[in-house]
């Protein structure tokens, strides 16, 4: 099994003309347009005083998407961290149920509105519900793929978390299970460059995640993460990998995180002005999209339809989410006490 840490800055030089579905590639756009416009809602609803709290996930699509189109989420998990957004739209959540958890209403099918945002869960798509402790999920996700193998279940697990997580002990006690008994499982790391608002390079000694997978004998990729193309063909062969019984890959999606780490924080304490200024002039919708028409894929009328459409759909499930009932008070309990 390979060691070192691969620095990948472009998967079309690591795949030689690599073979890619159209419609799947067009279907991993849409997702992302999608949830940006989901995104972009529910800080709009917080920033008018209708959701208390909101965590954003811009610039953070493409890596999702990514991944998420290399699996198959008919019988593969997800383990997702708060900025999941796009990720769980590809698993089978939809605008609504983000919306109706944003607003904590009654038919959340996260939690009927008992958790906080971006608590993603659900039991049908095999979305993992996840916890506000940092890296707590990542040994859950071992466990997961650890149970698939043991009943021999033709199922990959990715697990989600940012580059702070793997600070944390929980990170190499999962990663360490996880490649004693070779599990299908993908660590997927978004690098955003901030742990809330710590740089990477005061909160941990070695220069890049990737580099982490060489102590525990498997292999390390960063790759991209603004181009969903890219991180597609990465994680990809992490998940042949995977499941052909190779174990487990830690990847590593540069992006950036547009927006401040939460509601509750102003980023504009911790990051220079000029950083500010230009993260938005280059990000994972503008550059899958360009990498899309580059290969032919989609147009710039394709492009404009399909935002036509997401905003459609965002709009409408804004109506119903708003008019959706919130919990009966009644049953504030529920699922904290047993109930023979």
């Amino acid at each position: 099994m390979a060691t070192e840490a691969r620095q990948v800055t472009s998967a079309f030089e690591a795949q030689e003309a690599p073979e890619l579905d159209p419609d799947l590639m067009r279907r991993m756009l849409e997702n992302m347009l999608l949830a940006r416009a989901v995104d972009e809602r529910m800080w709009q609803m917080n920033r008018a005083g209708e959701a208390p709290f909101a965590v954003s996930g811009q610039g953070h699509e493409a890596a999702q998407a990514g991944v998420a189109a290399a699996l198959d989420t008919s019988k593969d998990w997800c383990v997702p961290y708060y900025r999941d957004i796009t990720l769980s739209l590809a698993f089978g959540l939809t605008a609504k149920d983000l919306l109706l958890a944003q607003l904590a209403r009654a038919d959340d099918p996260s939690s009927g509105g008992r958790q906080m945002p971006n608590h993603f869960s659900s039991r049908k798509h095999r979305i993992l519900s996840g916890s506000s402790v940092i890296a707590t999920q990542i040994p859950h996700a071992a466990g997961i793929a650890f149970a698939a193998k043991a009943r021999g279940e033709d199922s990959v697990t990715v697990v989600c978390f940012g580059e702070g997580a793997t600070s944390q002990g929980d990170f190499h006690e999962g990663v360490n299970f996880a490649t004693i008994y070779d599990l299908p499982v993908i660590f997927f790391c978004q690098n955003n460059e901030y742990a809330i608002s710590v740089p990477t390079k005061l909160q941990m000694g070695v220069e890049r995640v990737a580099d982490r997978a060489a102590g525990y004998n498997m292999p390390g990729v960063r790759v991209d993460g603004l181009d969903a193309v890219e991180v597609y063909l990465v994680a990809r062969e992490a998940v042949q990998r995977a499941r052909s019984g190779g174990g487990p890959t830690l990847i590593e999606a540069m992006v950036r995180r547009f927006n401040p780490h939460s509601s509750d924080d102003d980023d504009r304490t911790y990051r220079p002005l000029e950083e500010l200024e230009g993260l938005r002039a280059d990000g994972p919708i503008r550059r899958t999209a360009g990498r899309l028409k580059e290969m032919g894929i989609i147009d710039d009328a394709w492009l404009e339809e399909t935002q036509r459409r997401v905003r459609q759909e965002v709009n409408e499930a804004t109506r119903e989410a708003e008019a959706a009932p919130l919990p009966d008070p009644e049953t504030f309990d529920r699922h904290v006490y047993f109930e023979g």
